[in-house]
């Protein structure tokens, strides 16, 4: 059931409501208990209980403003001993401003006193409490904020770890599904037929496809040099099928410049297929896939030109792109990109470098 906007305001009040609540129950015990001439002077007791309250309400403010600011500029997930330091100067230094800004208020403009009194000897005691009760509520608020941030980090890293193994089981799923092993087998009877040198090629291909794909679950990263020997693997298989209907083209480095950039594996051969499965392709009209490396944006690029064809719902589950999406965020920030202009479908895969001694 809806909830109704009047029931929906009180409910996002009601924290506020009960933070405001506890700091003037606060304020309200630290004045009883605090000042003994008060009790014979409500007048006196009114001012010192709005001191209090101004000074609970402003510590308040000041911690919980420098929980927020700090979760944004600097984690403690990322920066434990730069958070700890930031913590203690942000909340400790900020709080001292506001003790020392309302005594200036209360003693100075209220009272008329002189502005040295802030530095006499009984003032500095009496400023010994409040500094207390701002370390223990710093110490209350900064912990919890510490304690959140490990909770999500788990939480965020449990999901990446489970949505990884997902990404990775479907990717083998899709690799041995019975459309690919039947196309394959297909293509395979003919080639026996008319051609059995080249069917026992194609056999040593498709035995290199299955045993990169079986291998390679085991690993979260390869080069991409690795990459594209399978990949030429699995197009071989391709353009046995196809024929002219296929045209593919590599614009990369030498396959030793390759070594150094790594991927997820079958990420490459993912776009491919989704190419391939998504698209017509006809000898006079062949379906064009060309697949680049863009160093200056440490990208891999596969672009292909667009002539989208039915597909069973048994040949796609159409969850390829998103957990391939899925494992990147696994692995890098660089977010996969992908495009579609009214000609072509993009796909652009970050690379990572690997780290050198």
């Amino acid at each position: 059931m809806a909830h109704s906007p009047t029931t929906a305001l009180p409910r996002a009040l009601a924290p506020w409501v009960r933070t405001l609540l506890l700091m003037l129950a606060l304020a309200a015990s630290i004045t009883l208990f605090t000042c003994g001439p008060c009790w014979s002077d409500p007048h006196e007791m009114m001012a010192n209980f709005l001191f209090c309250l101004a000074f609970t309400v402003g510590l308040w403010l000041t911690n919980g403003f420098a929980v927020e600011w700090l979760n944004g500029y600097v984690s403690w997930k990322q920066q434990p001993v730069k958070r700890l330091i930031l913590t203690l100067i942000v909340s400790l230094g900020g709080s001292l401003v506001v003790i020392f800004g309302l005594h200036f208020v209360y003693r100075v403009l209220y009272r008329g006193h002189d502005a040295s009194v802030l530095l006499s000897a009984p003032v500095l005691r009496q400023l010994a409490f409040p500094i207390v009760i701002t370390i223990i509520c710093s110490l209350v608020m900064h912990s919890r904020a510490f304690l959140q941030g490990w909770r999500e980090a788990l939480v965020s890293n449990e999901r990446l770890q489970k949505e990884n193994a997902v990404s990775q089981y479907e990717s083998l799923r899709k690799q041995v599904n019975p459309h690919f092993l039947f196309n394959s087998l297909n293509a395979l009877t003919s080639l026996v037929e008319e051609d059995p040198k080249r069917a026992v090629r194609f056999i040593r291909q498709l035995s290199e496809v299955y045993r990169y794909v079986l291998d390679s679950q085991e690993q979260e990263v390869v080069s991409l040099a690795e990459e594209l020997r399978f990949a030429e693997s699995y197009l071989y298989l391709q353009r046995t099928r196809l024929g002219e209907g296929l045209d593919v083209a590599f614009d990369l480095p030498p396959a030793a410049a390759l070594e150094q950039f790594m991927l997820p594996p079958l990420a490459l051969q993912l776009l491919l297929e989704n190419a391939i499965k998504h698209n017509a392709t006809r000898t006079d009209q062949p379906l064009r896939i060309r697949v680049e490396l863009d160093q200056a944006a440490q990208q891999v690029v596969v672009r292909n030109t667009l002539r989208p064809r039915r597909v069973s719902p048994e040949e796609s589950t159409g969850l390829g792109l998103s957990n391939l999406q899925a494992r990147y965020a696994f692995l890098s920030k660089q977010p996969v990109q992908i495009e579609q202009t009214a000609t072509e479908f993009i796909v652009k895969l970050p690379v990572l470098e690997m780290a050198t001694a």
